[in-house]
């Protein structure tokens, strides 16, 4: 292992890299179980782990979510002690914003090049329609669900989410001046989310039907890194306490994503200051290759994220276009996803090196 990677690693923590790292993989391979024809062939081939990927993949997004907010108040805790400026905190929103606009902007040009490239040959309705200039306009300013307007790509909404619960957070970290009001205010408003908003699709495209996850990820770093110790106390009372409600509900309904919320909070609460295991600068072997990977994938898993839906676009494409779906085989179609995966992971780590990293200089 190269020494700049293992000083990387050292300022890294493992379970936040690696909990990055699997939900992208399993978006990816749900997208994958869920559009075109090579989804349907696939899932004739082997329809348990396509049945699965498509009914449980999904999930994925409730790890972000929790990792989202976890990391988030990571970075916004360092006002905890501030004098409120209404200035400080829109720049903190508008950074955020300046944040993930470059590598998404990227992304959704080479998405629409892509689908315009499938219209040729896929008649599908994931394809969508031709993109119009107010719906490319409205995804610039992550208003797409809000004005029910189609998708360009299968992340898009979440790149829009992401945005308006770091906004949210960002307020209430920066206005409240005693955090003990706020973690209860915050444990109000997540628990009405996780019981409530969270199970009517009509709210979808706001914060308060996913805030519920993210502030478990909340509760979670104010529980374990906080530096006031009363802060760290309460913040795991609630934590377990909306645990516990979450049980009690499952009396009415099972909502298996709640309780994934709940467990990746813990994880972190109890792991989430983990660093690498320790490997030597000689070491060789299936451990060394699987924390490299973990390590190299990490900062890339947005921009995968991003990409992903274009290629599985072209995958579609060259299935049809090339005449190779008229043979129905499952095994061809596995191939392609595989594919998929492949050049994702490539795509994704251009992009990071020549558009996310350059834009992360742009800042107010």
């Amino acid at each position: 292992m190269s020494a700049s990677l293992i000083l990387k690693q050292a300022k890294s923590l493992f379970l936040v890299d690696f909990l990055k790292v699997f939900a992208a993989l399993l978006i990816i391979l749900h997208h994958l179980s869920s559009y075109g024809q090579i989804a349907e062939d696939a899932r004739a081939f082997l329809p348990g782990v396509m049945n699965f990927l498509f009914e449980y993949g999904r999930y994925g997004v409730q790890i972000f979510l929790v990792m989202a907010g976890y990391l988030a108040t990571q970075s916004l805790t360092r006002f905890a002690n501030a004098k409120f400026s209404s200035q400080n905190l829109l720049r903190v929103i508008i950074n955020r914003y300046l944040r993930l606009f470059a590598p998404y902007v990227a992304a959704l040009f080479f998405t629409i090049l892509c689908a315009w490239i499938a219209r040729f040959w896929v008649n599908d309705e994931f394809v969508g329609e031709q993109e119009t200039l107010s719906q490319f306009l409205a995804h610039l300013f992550f208003l797409q669900g809000i004005l029910g307007l189609d998708s360009i790509s299968a992340g898009a909404w979440y790149v829009a989410i992401d945005w308006q619960l770091y906004s949210v957070l960002a307020v209430l970290l920066i206005s409240f001046s005693s955090y003990q009001v706020l973690i209860w205010f915050l444990s109000i408003i997540a628990i009405c989310s996780l019981l409530y908003f969270n199970r009517s699709n009509q709210y979808e495209a706001y914060f308060i039907y996913f805030i519920g996850s993210y502030s478990l990820g909340v509760l979670a770093y104010l529980a374990k890194n906080f530096s006031d110790q009363k802060i760290q106390v309460l913040a795991k009372f609630v934590l377990i306490a909306i645990g516990v409600i979450i049980f009690i509900s499952t009396l009415h309904q099972v909502w298996l994503r709640n309780f994934l919320a709940w467990f990746v909070a813990l994880l972190l609460l109890l792991w989430g200051n983990a660093t690498y295991p320790a490997v030597g600068s000689e070491a060789h072997g299936l451990k060394s290759s699987v924390l490299r990977a973990i390590t190299w994938a990490s900062p890339r898993s947005y921009c995968a994220f991003l990409i992903h839906f274009a290629f599985i676009l072209l995958a579609n494409t060259l299935y049809i276009g090339s005449g190779m779906h008229a043979h129905e085989s499952g095994l061809i179609a596995v191939g392609l996803m595989l594919g998929v995966v492949v050049c994702s992971t490539i795509a994704a780590s251009y992009l990071y090196r020549w558009v996310e990293i350059p834009s992360a200089k742009l800042k107010t």
